[in-house]
């Protein structure tokens, strides 16, 4: 059952957070504020690399989880390690993938109107502090580094492996980026929240 249905059932998971994570997510701020959170700039400057990398990081992850899907024995082209397949693995990396899910879904609703993707330098955001961002700084990214993680778990692989080293590279420069903006932004403010709060937990 675990080699037949796990596949499937990571496409679903990925439709879930697509639509819950990022579509309804973006709709429901446009609808609140007007305004449209997807900032990821086209520039030839560092940030504009980083936001080309980010999405050239999703769309391998759309690849590795619809190929998965719709043709199970892609699996070999993309280096599965079978001495590190097995249910007991999937198990706990499913479990970090509906806990990652969560936890993302919580830190988007709190951090309501001030939610974007990517840094956006021409409205000021309210520095969200409650709930989730007492406990980190960053607890959207955190998230998404857990939800690399739970599908290296689930399907151990070069490819899964190359999607989660990239992804953690970028999350982290992302990161400092986007710290720089909101302590321009937000000046001792901020300084004071960095003081008190750690950067993932």
């Amino acid at each position: 059952m675990y080699e037949t249905h796990w596949p499937t059932a990571l496409l679903i998971y990925c439709i879930i957070v697509f639509i819950f994570a990022f579509a309804l997510r973006s709709l429901l701020v446009y609808r609140r504020s007007g305004v449209n959170p997807l900032v990821l700039p086209s520039t030839d400057d560092a940030y504009g690399y980083v936001a080309l990398a980010f999405k050239v990081v999703i769309v391998g992850i759309g690849v590795v989880v619809i190929g998965l899907a719709i043709w199970p024995d892609s699996q070999i082209y993309f280096g599965r390690w079978t001495a590190l397949s097995s249910p007991a693995l999937a198990y706990i990396g499913w479990a970090v993938l509906i806990a990652s899910l969560t936890w993302l879904l919580i830190a988007q609703a709190q951090m309501g109107a001030s939610w974007r993707i990517g840094i956006d330098d021409k409205r000021r955001t309210e520095l969200v502090q409650h709930g989730l961002f007492s406990l980190s700084r960053n607890p959207i990214f955190l998230a998404l580094r857990l939800n690399l993680v739970g599908l290296l778990l689930v399907f151990p692989s070069a490819a899964t492996s190359a999607l989660l080293a990239a992804g953690e590279v970028l999350i982290q420069v992302q990161v400092r980026l986007e710290e720089q903006h909101l302590a321009n932004l937000h000046g001792q403010v901020y300084d004071a929240y960095r003081a008190r709060v750690r950067r993932w937990l």
